[in-house]
């Protein structure tokens, strides 16, 4: 590979923004996909890759999933990611966080960051200390803010209640059983949304004790992470990290919906055709995922308050409905019918 333009997920990124602070020993990734229809909005992710390419490819793919997930949720918003590479023992320290802040105000409102895996709230307020363009700050009265993971659960929630509608012809998820991959904030949310509404609870994560947790809660059962995407359920929720959705994977599923918040679930754009072919209804990630980044950018433009938030999570079950019906009359996966429309919407149709 001779150079960034190489890499298979580089699509005519505005900018790529490789940022280095020796003093804190920061590395990290700010792209720039599109802000075509506002400034570039996307969480910093905080995490352990095996290579240097890894972290690259991902910030490549996640900024591009942001642009299509604030079009597809008619936000302001362009879209970016960044990513900041942790050493394998997850060092993160007060300078570090500060560097990156300094280098998101140097882009000069290009780029509005917030939480994303490995981030809480606390990080944001640190990094706060050094940029005005950050969100998920806490919450004061009357404003909208903070952890944007209950919001993006609370879509997924919505968005799966549509896909057993359509699908199973269900209006509850009472006697289902849903089969959720993590259990973090977003996949613990959802799970604690889905029994509450009735459904059975199968979880796994690479955190064992966490899914145990999770599942005592919901008095449902935990598993190992390698056993739940063959799991036979109902709904599959993958609600951890991406590319989890391959040729193996999809033909070893045993449910009639793959609905979940991971970004980039699918692999590759031949996996879209692959689970489309096995009948499997699936929720495009990025329009049921909005929930979170919903709740930041009426945090950052400070356009409305949890009402508005509310009422925009909510449309999340139309977009997808108007995805699927599109999908059923042109014979198209439904992947590839909500990427077409997200391109049309930042004008890269």
């Amino acid at each position: 590979m001779d150079s960034l333009w190489d890499f298979p997920d580089f699509d005519d990124h505005e900018f790529v923004h490789f940022v280095t602070d020796p003093a804190s020993g920061l590395k990290a990734l700010i792209c720039v996909h599109s802000t075509h229809l506002g400034p570039g909005a996307g969480g910093v992710r905080f995490w352990h890759y095996a290579k240097a390419g890894d972290a690259v490819a991902d910030a490549l793919r996640l900024s591009r999933g942001m642009s299509y997930k604030n079009a597809m949720a008619e936000l302001p918003l362009g879209g970016a990611k960044a990513v900041i590479l942790a050493d394998a023992s997850r060092t993160k320290t007060p300078a570090m966080l500060a560097a990156y802040g300094r280098a998101v105000e140097g882009l000069g409102g290009r780029y509005v960051t917030a939480e994303d895996v490995g981030m809480a709230v606390g990080d944001m307020v640190a990094i706060a200390r050094e940029t005005r363009y950050v969100a998920g700050l806490p919450v004061e009265a009357g404003t909208v803010g903070g952890d944007p993971g209950p919001h993006t659960s609370h879509g997924v929630f919505l968005g799966i209640r549509a896909a057993v509608r359509r699908a199973l012809g269900k209006d509850s998820l009472a006697g289902l059983h849903i089969a959720i991959q993590g259990a973090g904030s977003v996949g613990g949310g959802v799970a604690r949304l889905a029994a509450r509404d009735g459904a059975r609870i199968t979880i796994a994560d690479v955190d064992s004790a966490r899914a145990q947790l999770v599942a005592g809660d919901v008095d449902g059962r935990a598993i190992g992470a390698d056993q739940i995407l063959a799991v036979e359920a109902d709904l599959l929720s993958p609600c951890a990290l991406g590319a989890i959705l391959d040729e193996h994977s999809i033909a070893a599923l045993q449910v009639p919906i793959v609905a979940g918040g991971a970004n980039n679930q699918l692999a590759t754009a031949a996996d879209g055709d692959r689970i489309h072919q096995r009948g499997i209804l699936y929720a495009p990630d990025y329009v049921i995922n909005a929930g979170g980044i919903i709740n930041v950018s009426t945090e950052f433009l400070r356009d409305g308050d949890e009402n508005l938030v509310r009422r925009r999570i909510e449309g999340i079950p139309g977009r997808l409905d108007k995805i699927w019906d599109e999908s059923v009359s042109t014979g198209r996966n439904a992947a590839a019918v909500a990427d077409d429309m997200a391109r049309r919407l930042i004008g890269r149709a």
